[in-house]
């Protein structure tokens, strides 16, 4: 039951995260585009990627299973916004504007694939740091 707490509190974390960094997106570049969603789910990508091989049995960083599904499953899942990602491209969708939900897909996947990669190689470098 313990678990199912410390992914609670890591999802409000990661949603609260979420929301400023969206929030702050939006305030700076507008809404027209979706660049606070983007913005999100590469950063969130990157850093999943590197907790994933950082906090994984061969990685560097000894995790107990509870902080380790606190961190990606809490934290990473309720800062990553996939599910904003898709109505908002179903929104660009219905309002016609067909090229702008084409290069939200666009971006957003082949982005989060690249940033996720990256995360895992300087999780991977971050492993075979020497230490002191």
């Amino acid at each position: 039951m313990i678990t199912y707490l410390w992914i609670a509190l890591g999802g409000a974390l990661g949603s609260v995260a979420r929301y400023a960094l969206s929030g702050a997106v939006a305030r700076m570049v507008g809404e027209t585009f979706p660049w606070g969603t983007i913005i999100v789910n590469v950063t969130g990508c990157f850093v999943i990627g590197v907790l994933a091989v950082t906090t994984g049995p061969e990685g560097r960083v000894l995790t107990p299973p509870d902080v380790r599904q606190f961190l990606l499953i809490g934290v990473c899942g309720g800062y990553t916004t996939f599910s904003s990602f898709s109505l908002q491209t179903l929104n660009l969708i219905r309002g016609g504007e067909l090229a702008g939900a084409a290069g939200n897909i666009a971006v957003s996947v082949v982005a989060c694939i690249v940033a996720v990669w990256i995360g895992a190689v300087a999780g991977q470098a971050l492993n075979q740091a020497r230490v002191g």
